[in-house]
């Protein structure tokens, strides 16, 4: 499970430079990265967690959520311990808080995480539960067998990868769903622990790296649901990624260390996804609320129902082969073909 890192440089005095994500750890020997699963050796960065699988499942590619992306298929889910940020309301916090030694770690290497994936019946592999970007040399090495096996590939990530890292493994990555958590920097400071700007940065690239962009905001009752800054995210969004980009507005429910704030109201989604709809944006939906029909897929120009979900599955699905509305012709953005059949 011990393993080389890719991306660092030594510095004087046995200490090294982590290029991974966009905290760029400078790291003393025998210490840890945020992250805490990279580790400087005695002057030489090394992975903690190479291969080393805290939770795996198979699951609906909605789950992600990427809606627009092989829609109704199954990704065979994997995640670590560890992560690069310190989100206060962190709902996987005992995977993305703990350090290896004080998890139970199953051993999984890339060609058996592709064949596992394989005989489940999947279409595609995912890095998520913790965020990917802390056991990168270990997906990297998956994401590569597996787009030889003819298996898709996506990151559930906070977007905090380092742009030489991410040019890097985006011919092998195809989707990314990118958690915008808030559009104000304070939010990210106090919450987060990280700068919204570097996020942002990393989500263009991205998409101008051609890996399919879907993004998800998880709206907070009294921390980053004010109008103006629902507003600016969506004009944002509309002007760096497009109107088509499929926007994700979940509900809170509180966690963490935010479990004195109420789970967030229905009418705070519908209020943001109708400031998003006035912005232009085109496919914006409502997460976390079972039931709610904004999970759905409408035509953006006459409003046909295109695809039907709920609890996470496709459950009518009524977009033509050739990606466009049965109805009047409207070309809809998806990537990839339907898995659900006839």
């Amino acid at each position: 499970m011990i393993h080389e890192a890719m991306f660092y440089e030594k510095l004087g005095d046995n200490r090294v430079l982590c290029n991974l994500c966009a905290h760029r750890c400078k790291i003393n020997p025998g210490k840890r990265g945020i992250c805490r699963v990279r580790e400087n050796c005695e002057g030489s960065l090394f992975s903690l967690v190479y291969g080393a699988v805290a939770s795996e499942a198979v699951a609906h590619i909605e789950i992600k959520p990427l809606y627009h992306y092989y829609p109704g298929s199954l990704a065979y889910s994997v995640g670590t311990v560890g992560c690069n940020f310190r989100c206060r309301h962190c709902q996987n916090r005992m995977l993305s808080q703990t350090v290896p030694e004080d998890a139970f770690l199953e051993t999984l290497s890339p060609a058996q995480l592709v064949l596992q994936a394989k005989m489940a019946g999947c279409q595609s592999v995912s890095w998520t539960y913790n965020e990917p970007t802390v056991w990168y040399e270990y997906n990297y090495d998956g994401a590569k067998l597996a787009k030889e096996a003819g298996l898709g590939t996506s990151y559930v990530t906070n977007g905090y990868i380092t742009p030489e890292a991410l040019e890097k493994i985006a011919p092998c990555l195809d989707a990314f769903s990118v958690d915008i958590k808030a559009f104000s920097e304070e939010f990210y400071r106090d919450v987060c622990s990280a700068k919204l700007a570097h996020v942002l940065e990393t989500t263009l690239l991205a998409k101008q790296l051609g890996i399919h962009v879907e993004v998800v905001n998880l709206i907070i009752h009294t921390r980053n649901d004010s109008p103006d800054e629902l507003r600016e995210l969506s004009k944002w969004v509309y002007k760096n990624l497009g109107k088509d980009t499929p926007l994700h507005f979940n509900r809170f429910h509180p966690h963490y260390e935010m479990k004195d704030l109420p789970p967030t109201p229905v009418k705070t989604l519908d209020f943001a996804r109708s400031i998003a709809i006035e912005e232009g944006m085109r496919f914006v939906y409502v997460g976390n609320v079972p039931g709610h029909l904004h999970e759905n897929t409408y035509c953006p120009e006459c409003g046909s129902l295109l695809i039907a979900r709920g609890f996470f599955e496709v459950q009518e699905y009524n977009i033509s082969p050739q990606k466009t509305c049965p109805k009047c012709g409207e070309t809809i953005l998806i990537v990839g073909e339907y898995a659900g059949g006839e």
